[in-house]
């Protein structure tokens, strides 16, 4: 495809406002074509208030198909699937932390070892990392269940076998110890934290998340019994002790611990206020370099927060 003809039709179709230049959901869905690779989302795709062809952000079932689809058509993975109730990724921002990841660490790197932290069921950032870059990754978590998952949607996929591999975290006290093993060397760890301090603020999380997604549909509020986790999430995938901040604290100190291991140490941050401690304990620790990575999906900020001490 010419430059020329790449730029014209980037001008009828307007990137996505804020995601990353690579990502190859900057330019919308294309529902139809995402419907022909993955059939079992017909039944959720429908004019939204605007006519335009979408899905029911607040469904589950329609969540979860989506993302099977989008990793069926943009990404070769098939057969992906999670248990009910586990976390659905918004799979155009967990490619963008790839793709900054990958900016971070050289494009002219081929050959690069991730270690993700907290994989859970979905094991999204090393499918996404193994399949636009051919990543050699490691995905761990202390659920023995969700890495079951994970490793069925390896199976399914055949070309993920040597390049993926998971291991599980026996020790709810450490991260990094019991898991980066002695003379291992990794690029990066990346890191989706636990967002909730407990069980009641992550369903408390999910309700307002409901009610926002219906007002975009001009709704008053969102019509469901009872607070659901309609992005999922069980356990310590959406809560922990302390929350997002205290998780983001043992991360960092542990990574001291781990500092000839891995280049580059990173993790999501969702809660802004959590940036300035976190980024003052990482230089108290004695990081040579800090780098915030601001992200934007529509009107959402989130920013990855990346150190060495290399």
């Amino acid at each position: 495809m010419s430059t020329p003809h790449r730029r014209k039709k980037s001008q009828a179709r307007p990137v996505r406002k804020g995601l990353h230049p690579r990502n190859l959901h900057n330019q919308g869905y294309d529902f139809p074509a995402l419907v022909k690779s993955h059939p079992a989302l017909a039944p959720h795709v429908k004019p939204n208030a605007h006519g335009d062809l979408s899905i029911d952000f607040a469904d589950p079932l329609a969540v979860k198909t989506f993302n099977a689809a989008l990793l069926n058509r943009h990404y070769n993975i098939v057969d992906w699937d999670i248990p009910e109730g586990a976390l659905c990724p918004p799979i155009p921002g967990r490619a963008d932390y790839i793709h900054y990841i990958a900016d971070l660490l050289g494009l002219e790197q081929l050959s690069i070892k991730l270690l993700d932290i907290g994989t859970g069921a979905n094991g999204i950032y090393p499918l996404l990392a193994c399949q636009i870059y051919g990543w050699q990754c490691v995905g761990s978590d202390i659920n023995t269940q969700s890495l079951e998952n994970v490793a069925t949607i390896i199976a399914n996929n055949p070309i993920l076998k040597d390049r993926f591999t998971l291991r599980t975290q026996h020790d709810k006290n450490h991260i990094f110890e019991g898991i980066i093993q002695a003379g291992e060397f990794f690029d990066v760890s990346v890191c989706n934290p636990p967002f909730h301090a407990s069980l009641d603020e992550a369903l408390k999380g999910s309700q307002l998340k409901l009610n926002n997604l219906a007002r975009s549909r001009g709704e008053q509020k969102a019509k469901t019994k009872s607070p659901t986790l309609n992005f999922g999430g069980l356990g310590a995938e959406l809560w922990c002790k302390g929350g997002e901040q205290l998780f983001l604290k043992k991360l960092i100190r542990e990574s001291q611990a781990y500092s000839t291991q891995c280049r580059w140490f990173s993790s999501l941050v969702s809660k802004a206020d959590n940036v300035k401690p976190a980024k003052k304990l990482i230089h108290k620790l004695g990081a040579v370099d800090i780098r915030e990575i601001e992200m934007k999906q529509g009107n959402k900020i989130t920013r990855v927060l990346a150190w060495t001490f290399i």
